[in-house]
């Protein structure tokens, strides 16, 4: 699954000249439902959108609350079109989930916004039909998410969280370069000459008669 977020002061949905839904600020989310997503996906694309921290808080820092926090408006507009591949320069959505099965997958989607936030703040454009999806970007700020694939050991956040820390371990270690016990490993042996020759000296009165 892929959606794209984008921070708005206002956006709306209009269908065959009719205007069938818009918010205030908030954020619009275009979403794209591929052949492999499950139930999984999303509640991990849910709970990544409605935590996605975009807006500033009260003293004015940027990139601190989210849009439940602030207590803002959600506009979703489902878009096969993100789960594009090219051929050559034509569009290919083969990986787009079939329309029949996505609708009820996406309306499962909203479902699921509507019990995690406050239902009356998400909106929706019409599934299917032919749209004018009018955007106002605030920024603009535009984030793209995906969820991590079936299967992957990415797609828990505690494991995710784990392997980050992994990694960041291994990059500090890398800036760092090798540690003493490992210089110390490496570092060419030195032969003991005062061990050696007395050894030598007593082999040799050894042989004197």
């Amino acid at each position: 699954m892929k959606a794209v977020v984008q921070r708005v002061t206002r956006a709306s949905v209009t269908v065959e000249g009719e205007q069938i839904s818009a918010i205030g600020r908030g954020i619009c989310v275009l979403l794209g439902i591929s052949l492999e997503d499950t139930q999984k996906e999303l509640d991990h694309m849910v709970r990544k959108i409605l935590n996605l921290r975009v807006f500033e808080d009260e003293s004015g820092k940027h990139w601190s609350k989210s849009v439940m926090d602030k207590q803002f408006e959600v506009l979703c507009v489902s878009q096969f079109t993100l789960q594009c591949v090219l051929k050559g320069n034509k569009p290919d959505f083969h990986l787009a989930m079939p329309t029949e099965q996505a609708e009820s997958f996406y309306n499962s989607f909203l479902e699921q916004l509507r019990k995690t936030y406050r239902p009356e703040l998400i909106k929706d454009g019409k599934f299917g039909a032919y749209m004018q999806v009018h955007i106002q970007n605030d920024g603009p700020v535009t984030i793209e998410l995906e969820s991590p694939a079936p299967g992957t050991a990415a797609s828990d956040p505690k494991q995710l969280s784990k392997l980050e820390k992994q990694q960041q371990r291994k990059e500090k270690t890398r800036a760092k370069g090798p540690s003493e016990s490992s210089k110390e490993r490496n570092a060419p042996r030195k032969e003991d000459r005062s061990a050696s020759s007395g050894a030598e000296g007593d082999v040799s009165s050894e042989r004197e008669p």
